[in-house]
């Protein structure tokens, strides 16, 4: 109860001052998870100097997957996407700072891994769409409503890096 005030507080104080930083979901697919590569995409964005505000492993729901790519349903590929989501352990994210979303979409590569420049994750680490071991909010309003549906507000934690006047101005 005490964390969840605090974090309120927090974002509050945070708002009033108008600067409150832009917030993305990343999730490591399955695919991501079995070939070892969640320590990798992580330090990727703490190297790019985001800051990770929430994280935890699980086993989705084919429920909570629906929901999560109810966008795409009407697709030929939904079932088949549920079905791949859930056959193995996903890590969720919250990632946080200026450009967030943009710049982490950036950071991941396009949808299809053999149109993503190397230096990208999926450039340079997968070459199939349904293997792409990434997903990245597309927009601020989807990554509040990803974020919203994966964690819980006592889940994301507010704390300031000893390095964050080094990153930001």
């Amino acid at each position: 109860m005490f964390a969840t005030l605090l974090t309120l507080l927090s974002a509050l104080y945070k708002a009033m001052a108008g600067k409150t930083p832009e917030r993305s979901f990343i999730m490591v697919k399955p695919d991501g998870v079995q070939r070892g590569l969640v320590g990798e995409i992580v330090k990727r964005f703490e190297q790019r100097g985001y800051t990770l505000r929430a994280m935890k492993m699980m086993h989705a729901s084919k429920p909570h997957l629906e929901e999560h790519y109810k966008d795409l349903s009407s697709k030929g590929f939904f079932k088949d996407l549920v079905a791949y989501m859930n056959s193995g352990p996903v890590v969720a994210m919250v990632w946080e700072g200026k450009d967030a979303v943009k710049t982490g979409r950036k950071m991941l590569g396009e949808t299809n891994p053999l149109a993503s420049a190397p230096g990208t994750i999926r450039g340079d680490f997968c070459i199939e769409v349904g293997r792409n071991i990434c997903h990245g909010s597309d927009s601020v309003e989807s990554a509040n409503r990803e974020i919203s549906l994966w964690f819980k507000p006592e889940e994301i934690i507010a704390w300031d890096p000893c390095i964050k006047d080094w990153i930001q101005e």
